[in-house]
């Protein structure tokens, strides 16, 4: 793979933008070679020359002076400039250092490229290095906030562990000389194995490291050994330095304590309550409390540490453009001037600054003591988790359980037609029952197939899905699994109607009518039990995620709303019918005599009652989550949001009441709602959702930013949403066709509604991509157990 699509490749996509730009660079490199192939001399000793750059240099720059003492410069040597190509200096512009190359080769014959070519690399050099010197200063903000969370935490630890004791130095100084001096190689190792100290000894030799290591910038390697002969020595060296840092620093103040308090993140229904009625926190030392703040606090240490990886990943792939740039450069001119640029990116705060490198020293040695038991191994795993790699045998399942989906269907449809299944009396009545029930099965598999559809194009396009809904690293579904899961699905639905078929027509089998009419029920059963399954068994993580949000849907507005929680409810509200056909199996299998195939279910008050509430669950559980955001992030949007929620509701009432009941009143309320829901939701999908139909922008109708190079995809798409947004005409219109049974076509328009929502998924999370990298949003924003009072450290 070329060093170009490689270094796109490994970009962080929310920060494309403030990465060189290689491919124009490299774009210059080709005018300079072929300005060079017209000026080579011919076999007959002219030159071809057809003109020098077009654009003329100005001459009208502001002049900068013959003795600035703000330029510095870096490379080459005053002695050597008559044999350099370029001059780097530094400048101090705005209160900003800046870099300029001076290229003393202008004069020559393609000169006028060649600056160019330097004038607009040190553009890109500027930007990249200002972006990363803003981003460390911002990490070292946090670092300096999670040192102050760390102070809590040990105090913490001592306040649940000892409650009524306190922190006596002299006698923590004499347990720990003893302990020193017995083992001193185990406590001076970052990873300690097989070494159990007493938990007080334990947090005052942490504290006196990390307090030297954070105020000095340097690791405390004074217990490194020197060899056996001078073990002895250094043992006693080791014990009076303790006894020396700690008569100056004071190890764990609990006084820390009287200036926090806990934070109440509103993350359960508890405590969302206690919030609402403004109940005051109160901090109490309790094991169950200290058990939430580390693992809060651990959450963050490992958000951190891998903004601290995106960095140092930044730093090495633009300093490697860099490098690669200026090779191709002197390959191309013979000037020989990749040294001394590169000099000077060695000197920038790109090439030179360490702080990233030393702070991710130090988390990981105070990730692994503290939330990792220290062991090594263990806080790594966690640190850095191993990129999911793909299996051949999921691609062949999938291949595999495709070409049976694909069978099964073929054969299915075979039989139909041979048996002239639905030209017997008995049609009817199984397209009443049977079919809700299998139909269920062919709304999943649909809406996974779409979704799997998503993930492919997202990757393709460089979406950081896993990013926006914050799966966790290694553990997310790619589309190959998304498939093999739908796939298996498809088969063993397809399975069980081709033998329930196979039973009712076969009259030996005839006999086993009440386990034929159980196949549906019995599939339903065992999805549901891999779903719930808690063994590590079949994407565990996955499937405890999902019941994570929709367990924070149910809930709702009881738990904080996320982008994944809100992102589910969408896809329930696409999934109506599907609803109604779980309801069904409740009803039929209820109260029903599914023995003989009878239902009562259609003449039932209590189930057209649930017809219509299970239908209404999800839209009512998105309008309580616009609310929640309403109050809590004081966003009126998010109001105007729930009122679109709302009409939907009254409308999707109304269309099923109308279906019930086809009243010439509940027809016209039908449609008054219907219309203007789908006008709202349409304008509302396109401009908010979607962010297009922007009549400014550089994309004339669109947004400005598109990751599909093609603009007829945004147009087509639009124009989709608006035909598939109006699918509930043909419950207002009642069409019939004669070679569709109604099931048939309710089917139909509910498919249609699940294709919609998942080219809605697509277009939505593109355009909350975007908003990220228009923001430089590449991390997640993890909330701290402990509040400060910073009055009171101002005082002090």
């Amino acid at each position: 793979m070329k060093f170009g699509k490689e270094f796109t490749a490994q970009m962080v996509p929310e920060w494309q933008e403030a990465y060189m730009d290689y491919g124009y660079l490299k774009a210059l490199l080709k005018e300079i070679l072929h300005k060079k192939q017209r000026n080579r001399p011919h076999p007959n000793g002219t030159t071809v020359n057809p003109g020098g750059l077009k654009r003329k240099l100005s001459l009208y720059r502001a002049f900068s002076g013959l003795t600035q003492k703000h330029y510095q410069p870096l490379s080459p040597s005053e002695h050597d400039i008559d044999h350099q190509p370029i001059l780097v200096n530094s400048v101090v512009k705005d209160g900003y250092e800046k870099y300029e190359t001076t290229f003393l080769m202008a004069a020559e014959e393609g000169g006028e490229y060649e600056l160019m070519y330097f004038r607009r690399l040190d553009d890109e050099f500027n930007k990249v290095d200002k972006f990363y010197k803003s981003k460390v200063e911002e990490v070292m903000k946090e670092a300096v906030a999670l040192d102050k969370q760390m102070d809590a935490l040990i105090a913490f630890r001592i306040k649940v562990e000892n409650p009524t004791e306190s922190f006596d130095c002299s006698v923590e100084m004499t347990h720990l000389a003893s302990d020193v001096a017995a083992s001193t190689t185990a406590l001076s190792a970052s990873t300690p194995r097989g070494v159990k100290l007493n938990r007080r000894v334990s947090m005052v030799i942490e504290e006196i490291k990390e307090d030297s290591s954070t105020h000095h910038g340097q690791l405390d390697d004074s217990g490194d050994d020197k060899g056996d002969e001078n073990q002895t020595t250094n043992k006693r060296i080791e014990v009076h330095k303790t006894k020396k840092n700690f008569e100056g620093i004071k190890p764990a103040p609990l006084e820390v304590l009287n200036r926090v308090q806990l934070n109440n993140t509103c993350e359960t229904p508890r405590s969302t309550i206690k919030g609402f009625i403004q109940s005051p926190t109160e901090l109490k030392f309790t094991k169950e409390n200290l058990s939430k703040v580390e693992e809060k606090l651990k959450r963050a240490f490992v958000e951190f540490y891998y903004k601290l990886q995106l960095l140092k990943k930044y730093s090495f792939l633009n300093i490697l453009a860099f490098s690669k740039i200026m090779k191709k450069y002197d390959k191309i001119t013979s000037r020989g001037a990749a040294k001394a640029y590169m000099k000077m990116v060695d000197k920038s705060n790109l090439g030179s600054s360490d702080e990233v490198t030393r702070l991710m020293e130090r988390v990981e040695k105070v990730f692994i003591k503290h939330f990792s038991n220290s062991n090594r191994n263990k806080g790594m795993s966690i640190l850095r988790p191993k990129t999911k790699r793909e299996r051949h045998r999921v691609t062949f399942s999938m291949g595999f359980f495709a070409g049976c989906a694909a069978a099964l269907t073929l054969a299915l449809i075979m039989i139909v037609r041979t048996h002239k299944i639905m030209d017997h009396s008995g049609s009817s009545q199984y397209m009443e029952i049977m079919f809700p029930l299998y139909s269920l099965f062919g709304f999943v598999v649909l809406h996974m197939l779409m979704y799997a559809a998503n993930i492919y194009f997202w990757r393709r396009y460089r979406v950081n899905h896993s990013f926006i809904f914050g799966l966790k690293q290694g553990t997310e579904l790619g589309y190959h699994q998304i498939l093999h899961l739908s796939f298996v699905l498809a088969t063993l639905a397809l399975a069980s109607v081709l033998a329930n078929l196979d039973m009712q027509i076969d009259p030996v089998t005839k006999d086993y009518k009440a386990f034929t009419e159980l196949m549906p029920l019995i599939l339903v059963l065992i999805v549901i039990a891999i779903l719930l399954c808690p063994l590590n068994i079949i994407y565990r993580s996955s499937r405890m995620y999902f019941l994570t949000c929709l367990f924070h849907c149910i809930c709702a507005p009881l738990y904080k709303v996320t982008l994944p929680d809100f992102f589910l409810v969408d896809q329930f509200t696409s999934q109506g019918q599907a609803l109604r056909s779980f309801v069904f199996y409740i009803c039929y299998y209820g109260w029903g005599d599914f023995k003989q195939r009878q239902s009562t279910c259609q003449s039932s008050r209590i189930f057209l009652t649930f017809s219509f509430i299970v239908v209404v669950i999800p839209f009512w559980s998105r309008f309580l989550q616009c609310l929640r955001r309403m109050f809590e992030e004081k966003d009126t949007m998010q109001g105007y949001n729930g009122l679109k929620y709302f009409l939907t509701i009254a409308a999707v009432c109304l269309r099923t009441a109308y279906s019930l009941d086809e009243a010439i009143g509940w027809k016209v309320l039908a449609w008054v709602f219907s219309i203007s829901t789908a006008i709202v939701s349409t304008y509302w999908d396109l401009v908010i959702d979607w962010g297009l139909l922007q009549r400014h922008s550089k994309n004339r109708w669109l947004r400005d930013k598109l990751l599909i190079p093609h603009k007829s995809v945004y147009f087509s798409a639009m124009v989709l949403n608006v035909l598939l947004r109006f699918a509930w005409l043909q419950t207002v219109l009642n069409f019939n066709f004669s070679f569709l049974h109604k099931q048939a076509m309710v089917s139909i328009i509910a498919s249609l509604e699940i294709i919609r929502r998942g080219i809605w998924n697509f277009f939505r999370v593109e355009n909350e991509h975007l908003n990220n990298v228009g923001k430089y949003r590449a991390f997640k924003s993890v909330p701290l157990p402990f509040n400060y009072d910073e009055g009171e450290d101002k005082d002090e």
